[in-house]
């Protein structure tokens, strides 16, 4: 890539001067418009109910759908993307909240950002196509395994004032609370799921979360009036305004800039830093970011399949690391690209980045001026909400697809990663499934390496070889996992042979461990005395060879071009046997 190109693909801005540069009209911003509307109704609930989920105010959601909302689509590379809380997310948040606070989750939101955009000038925004289907697949799956076994509490209303961050004990919390069932809060989600599902088979314009959401706030409303009172997002959450007064719910004001680090921390009170502290949030703060990364592209190549656009890889993880930097100073946490919100942005006709800029003021707007009403929302609704959002990310019928078609080391790498991510963490997942994907990998590639006996062969040999000569041929990349096993074959075979001729038309690539067993052969070779001719070398090989400086050694290591070369030379011939026809 040449420097300037270098420089475009990191342009902040991207996809919104691409956009203005091909001309954008007026009707191009009302259909922007209408979809702006559109993916910010549905964001509202989403944003709130993720913040939940990730151990912090449902307001904070809001900020964070506002502030890198507005600021990813305006500085990013993808034109349909729209950024926010997100439900992948919340498996490492949650952790982190517990542990550090608000304080402590804006800390590692910062540090995450100046990783994207570290990954961004390093270019590492290609990458993400060298990372396997079963490893997003398994670590997806398992969060959406994590986050539905989150919400169990809200939606059958237990009495529970904090769950474990360990999984197990999470599934026996919950089994020991189960007898305490609040049956109304079951009901109300029940109410949610039914209308989230019933809804679009109406085949009507508005998206199924404003229905589902309106339906159950009313008939919990309903319940308390007949004195089955639940929990609500007003009974749950306070805060404070400036002048001391305390409100219950969302405060219906603009988010103050301040410094994340005077946040609240775990205990409430001002965050203290401390080695481990530090150590611990740059750990999560590098989960944060790589699958930030891994999020927010894969969302950019699926809308490119639905509009045939092309988005800038790095010019998005630029935008998501600008808009994770500033977020935190204003309240807001970790954001990246969602599918669901930024398909049905394209489902309603976007045009340009404008229409996530739109969709971020329409949560802006419902923050000052729907704040009382949405104190009114009950926890069990916002949990079933929550619960379809997992069912979505987990693609279960793919996950299905994938146990029953693919090949056995896929399978195995799917369900490694799906176990870490629920039983562990997803950095733990993602590690462990890269590693046994490489090393998979680095086998099947091995096994392909393969030494045959050509000498009977009359496609290669048209006359018998001399008595005590035989012929191989060596196919397959010559590397560490490789060579050795390759070559002691070809040293069993040579025993009591007076030489063998090496055709290596078929080796693509020789490393340092292929060069390393191919001199421990000539090694062998010279001492038993047996004479090797190497033909049709390509070039890496060659090149791998003459670095090393390698050359030929009479009546034991001669290279040829061809095989008929090294066939002329053998003895009877008259062609020189050291092999000067191929120099090194």
């Amino acid at each position: 890539m040449s420097h300037r190109s270098y420089l475009f693909s990191l342009r902040i801005g991207h996809a919104l001067r691409e956009c203005l540069a091909e001309g954008y009209s007026f009707g191009a911003f009302k259909l922007d418009l209408l979809a702006g509307i559109t993916v910010g109704i549905i964001a509202i609930p989403l944003a709130m109910a993720l913040a939940i989920a990730s151990g912090v105010p449902p307001q904070y959601g809001l900020y964070t759908a506002v502030i890198a909302g507005f600021l990813i689509a305006l500085t990013g590379g993808s034109r349909y993307s729209i950024s926010g809380p997100t439900a992948a997310f919340v498996v490492i948040l949650y952790p982190v909240a517990q542990s550090y606070g608000l304080a402590g989750l804006l800390l590692a939101t910062i540090l995450s950002g100046v990783m994207l955009i570290i990954m961004a000038a390093m270019r590492f925004g290609r990458f993400i196509e060298y990372i396997p289907e079963a490893v997003t697949l398994g670590f997806t799956s398992g969060i959406a395994v994590v986050i539905a076994t989150l919400q169990m509490k809200d939606v059958f209303g237990l009495p529970i004032d904090k769950l474990s961050q360990h999984y197990l004990e999470k599934l026996q919390q919950l089994s020991l609370a189960m007898p305490e069932l609040h049956w109304p809060s079951l009901l109300v989600a029940a109410v949610t799921l039914a209308v989230m599902w019933l809804w679009p088979k109406l085949k009507l314009p508005l998206p199924p979360h404003l229905p589902a959401i309106v339906i159950a706030t009313a008939l919990a409303l309903a319940l308390a009036h007949f004195g089955l009172e639940m929990d609500t997002i007003g009974s749950r959450f306070s805060y404070l305004l400036p002048d001391g007064s305390q409100g219950q719910g969302i405060p219906a004001v603009l988010p103050e800039l301040t410094w994340p680090w005077l946040q609240a921390g775990p205990d409430g009170q001002a965050l203290q830093f401390s080695t481990q502290m530090v150590k611990d949030l740059l750990a999560a703060a590098f989960a944060m970011a790589m699958l930030g990364a891994i999020e927010s592209l894969l969302c950019a190549v699926v809308l490119d399949g639905m509009t045939g656009r092309r988005h800038s890889a790095n010019s998005e993880l630029l935008g998501q690391g600008i808009g994770n930097i500033v977020a935190p100073f204003l309240g807001g946490f970790t954001a990246t690209a969602a599918l669901a919100r930024s398909a049905a942005n394209v489902r309603a006709g976007a045009q340009s980045p404008i229409a996530g800029m739109i969709h971020a003021l329409v949560v802006l707007l419902a923050l000052l001026v729907l704040a009382p009403v949405l104190a009114y929302l009950p926890m069990a609704a916002m949990a079933a909400l929550l619960l379809v959002v997992a069912w979505n990310m987990s693609e279960a019928p793919k996950a299905v697809h994938l146990l029953k078609t693919a090949p056995r080391n896929d399978i195995i790498i799917f369900l490694i990663c799906f176990g870490c991510t629920v039983l562990f963490d997803m950095v733990i997942a993602i590690s462990c499934g890269m590693v046994i994907a490489a090393f998979f990998f680095v086998k099947q590639v091995a096994d392909m390496t393969r030494v045959a006996d050509i000498s009977h062969n009359r496609k290669y040999l048209t006359e018998p070889l001399p008595e005590g000569w035989k012929a191989f041929r060596i196919s397959g990349p010559l590397f560490f996992a490789a060579a050795d096993r390759v070559f002691g074959e070809l040293s069993l075979k040579l025993k009591q042979q007076q030489g063998a001729i090496l055709v290596m038309d078929a080796v693509t690539l020789m490393d340092a461990g292929g060069l390393s067993a191919f001199t421990k052969l000539v090694s062998l070779a010279e001492k038993q005395g047996i004479h090797l001719l190497v033909t049709d070398l390509s070039f890496q090989p060659l090149k791998t060879l003459a670095k090393a400086k390698v050359q030929p050694l009479a009546g034991i290591l001669s290279f040829y071009s061809t095989l008929p070369e090294a066939l002329n030379s053998l003895p009877g011939k008259n062609i020189d046997p050291q092999g000067e026809a191929v120099g090194l």
